[in-house]
């Protein structure tokens, strides 16, 4: 039975140790880093080893392929791609020009994808910085106005999805305040209940029809001062699932990131409590993923259900011309 985790692997080549412990791990997916990538033959080759050691020619294989500064698949090999922070500047001088282009970048990453077998990308952010808040989401972020990042975000949403590809929307329920990089301490955001509804969480609450969501790693002390989110099931139950109305897939942000603390299997066992449906494990070590394991539970009932559901929303891309995708995002760009 597939279990509720995500796993990175260590190389560009799945080593024998690694085939071993995935076929016995049995994870519900993988997701690929720069250290994984070399060339389109060498991707498509790994992404088929990870899905042979689960038996899924259909396994999810996720990325953060946003654009800017997140990017794992790097030039000469592969076109770099604009952070949202672009489309959000091209939002305030023509709106239906900017919603074009984010939609035509998205499809032009999701036939990138999709070339190399990868069928899930962690985009789009839907994160609302705010002045004074910490650079890691900076240029990720489409703008700090909830309705641009709305419609930018919808516009990913859809050029990601016609591409054969399946978004995950990041961080819920937001990620914009923090005034501290998630990877290495813990945000607190001390916002009220009430701001945080009306311009942090709208975006998610807006695009609810998402099929996958990731959690931020950040507390959110009007609502729950001891846990980020993704350990707080007064988060995730109360937030997310009832005031966002989010029915979704829900992973959680990487297990690694220094903003969560204690062992590996109390954090896990904690974000799975909580209620996010699988984990997230990314650096590829092979004794964090074993500690993982001992507290990772089987992937059924509800959690599967809403997997399946993700999955279903996976469709094959429909007839597109890269190169005249390329020009008109070239001319929508320079507008």
């Amino acid at each position: 039975m597939r279990q509720r985790v995500i796993f990175g692997c260590s190389g560009p080549v799945l080593e024998a140790g690694e085939r071993d412990f995935f076929r016995a791990a049995c994870p519900w997916g993988f997701i690929l880093f720069g250290r994984n990538i070399v060339d389109r033959a060498q991707v498509r080759a790994l992404v088929a080893a990870l899905r042979d050691t689960v038996g899924d020619a259909r396994a999810p294989v996720l990325i953060d392929q946003e654009g800017g500064r997140v990017a794992r698949l790097k030039e000469p090999q592969w076109r770099a791609r604009p952070a949202q922070a672009v489309f959000g500047a091209l939002q305030e001088r023509e709106a239906d020009i900017a919603r074009e282009a984010a939609y035509l970048n998205a499809r032009l990453i999701a036939y990138d994808l999709c070339e190399i077998g990868i069928n899930v990308d962690c985009l789009p952010v839907l994160d609302v910085p705010v002045p004074g808040a910490h650079d890691v989401i900076g240029d990720r972020a489409f703008a700090s106005d909830p309705s641009v990042v709305i419609e930018l975000g919808r516009a990913v949403i859809e050029g990601l999805m016609e591409g054969g590809v399946l978004p995950v929307m990041k961080h819920i329920p937001g990620h914009g305040r923090s005034e501290t990089d998630s990877h290495l301490a813990l945000p607190h955001v001390t916002a009220s209940a009430d701001t945080l509804s009306a311009t942090d969480f709208v975006t998610f609450r807006s695009l609810s029809a998402c099929p996958m969501a990731m959690t931020a790693h950040v507390v959110y002390d009007a609502i729950d001062p001891n846990r980020p989110a993704t350990t707080s099931p007064r988060v995730i139950l109360k937030v997310i699932r009832e005031d966002l109305g989010y029915e979704g897939l829900l992973m959680s942000d990487d297990l690694s990131m220094e903003a969560l603390s204690g062992p590996l299997s109390a954090r896990t066992k904690a974000a799975l409590f909580a209620g996010c449906d699988v984990v997230l494990h990314c650096n590829g070590s092979m004794a964090e993923m074993g500690e993982v394991m001992t507290e990772v539970k089987p992937l059924e009932g509800a959690p599967l259900k809403r997997a399946e559901q993700a999955l279903s929303h996976l469709s094959e891309p429909g007839d597109f011309d890269p190169q005249a995708a390329e020009e008109r995002l070239k001319e929508l760009l320079a507008s």
